[in-house]
């Protein structure tokens, strides 16, 4: 059992370059980039300035949502970046959390990502491929995209057993929030983990771990306000906060507060909900000292988990990158 190698994961922004590079240094295998355009920068723009700015990193998409890109746009900027950093990327594709909800939409459809990742796919080969009733083919002349086909690996970040089914038939690997379900067994299978890793003597109390923790933590109240919102009133401070929002935005615009923030920072609006939380911060993600991060590396390897991507937060990230991955060495 081998140990599961090391990522992290950003939101676009103008600092992701510095961030990639010290990644680098730090030995870290990959660095993957959000996609929610109504929170960050443009995901493809990021990951070409990522490339720029390292030398043999690897880069992913974690995750581009198809709806947001026509099938050809996506396969042209998978050909930018394999032209810039050639051998350097995987694209894992999702369904969308807050890529959608963060502008008032559901998730998409399984159907509708396997066909996409399908199409994407025959694009890079080189094929004609059917788009929306009309033929696309990748015709770029040389030195406007490398020759055809452009192999590069296509992953899907699956939820139940409708999302890993379409996986199994268009993915070369996956990505998931928790080990996958039973049955499960993929060469390629990443965990997004989050949380931070506590210095001797720190606590919840901790301004540090509530800055670097929080933002994660969170998020989950988000997420249940779109997946289980009857649940909220059992979450510490979950009827106050969602209280609060109903009277700060009308029916129809309160998914702009639910989601402002989400991962980056704790607003003004969700920092109550780390005072109602208290001690149990402590439980959110992979937060704890050293000793936890190398249990929970170890549980991973055990579940069939090849690649940890950890998700910092907060004010300092050099030091949340530094202190994960001497953790978990």
């Amino acid at each position: 059992m081998s140990t599961p190698a090391l990522s992290c994961a950003f939101p676009p922004s103008r600092d992701l370059p510095h961030y990639a590079a010290r990644a680098e240094e730090l030995g870290y295998t990959r660095v993957w980039v959000y996609d929610s355009p109504a929170l960050y920068g443009d995901i493809w723009v990021a990951i070409a300035r990522a490339a720029e700015a390292t030398d043999r990193i690897g880069l992913g998409t974690g995750v581009a949502v198809p709806s947001l890109r026509h099938p050809m746009v996506t396969a042209s900027a998978i050909a930018t970046i394999e032209e810039l950093a050639p051998g350097r990327l995987v694209c894992a594709f999702g369904t969308g959390f807050t890529a959608r909800m963060a502008m008032g939409r559901p998730a998409m459809r399984w159907a509708d990502l396997g066909r996409y990742v399908e199409q994407v796919r025959a694009l890079l080969r080189g094929e004609v491929v059917e788009v929306e009733g009309a033929a696309c083919q990748m015709i770029h002349s040389p030195g406007f995209a490398p020759p055809r086909p452009i192999e590069v690996p296509l992953w899907a970040a699956p939820v139940g057993p409708k999302g890993f089914g379409i996986a199994r038939d268009v993915a070369d690997g996956v990505l998931v929030t928790g080990p996958p379900p039973q049955g499960e067994h993929w060469e390629h299978c990443a965990m997004l983990v989050q949380g931070t890793v506590l210095d001797a003597g720190e606590d919840h109390t901790s301004d540090r771990v509530r800055a670097a923790a929080g933002p994660w933590f969170v998020t989950s109240y988000h997420a249940m306000t779109e997946w289980a919102p009857a649940a909220l009133p059992a979450m510490p401070g979950g009827s106050e906060w969602w209280a609060g929002i109903e009277a700060e935005r009308p029916d129809g615009e309160r998914h702009l507060a639910v989601h402002e923030g989400h991962v980056v920072t704790v607003t003004d609006r969700d920092r109550p909900l780390l005072d109602a939380v208290g001690e149990g911060l402590l439980a959110s993600g992979w937060t704890g000292p050293s000793d936890a991060v190398r249990e929970r590396l170890a549980a991973a390897a055990a579940a069939g988990i090849s690649e940890i991507l950890y998700t910092p937060a907060g004010p300092d990230i050099e030091r949340e990158l530094s202190a994960f991955a001497a953790a978990a060495t």
